[in-house]
């Protein structure tokens, strides 16, 4: 007996699932084309500030430290939004051309977020406030540029940076 849960079937612009769907999303805040919503960006907004406090507030490392990445599904599951339910079933039905460069997107955030939260660490424990305040300042910003190009994947846009980008981003 296989109790693995099933792969949701992939799906195109176009077809029966997608067009059923696209009736289900109609008055809702997802995007009707893409069936994502930017609810979902508020888990990352949530750390950045965090970040970004931490020059001023060293004590905010701690609660940096505590952030943790959640899925799109599990976010909306904690959600209180008044469209969870439609957001959670709809993710299945992401067209491939959104769904893949906004995992891609959100897997690039994740560990941008994770090694900014070392670096700033170890740039607390440096004791070099200046240095401090000018990497939590970038690693903000490379993290934003991220989120809104998950935005921009949100509201139908189907490029996800690549890795050289992001290096390029990061000065590496």
């Amino acid at each position: 007996m296989n109790d693995s849960i099933p792969e949701p079937p992939i799906v195109e612009v176009g077809d029966a699932t997608y067009e059923a769907m696209r009736e289900k999303v109609q008055d809702s805040n997802l995007d009707p084309q893409t069936f994502l919503a930017t609810d979902y960006l508020n888990h990352f907004n949530e750390v950045v500030m965090l970040l970004e406090m931490i020059p001023d507030m060293p004590e905010i490392l701690e609660e940096a430290k505590e952030w943790q990445p959640k899925s799109y599904k599990d976010h909306f599951v904690d959600s209180t939004i008044a469209d969870r339910e439609i957001a959670i079933e709809a993710y299945d039905a992401v067209p491939t051309i959104y769904k893949e460069p906004f995992e891609t997107t959100i897997g690039q955030i994740n560990n941008t977020i994770a090694s900014a939260v070392v670096s700033l660490e170890r740039d607390l424990k440096g004791g070099n406030i200046d240095l401090l305040r000018e990497n939590a300042t970038s690693l903000s910003r490379i993290i934003q540029r991220l989120m809104d190009t998950a935005s921009a994947i949100i509201h139908g846009s189907a490029e996800a940076l690549d890795q050289s980008e992001i290096d390029n981003l990061l000065g590496i």
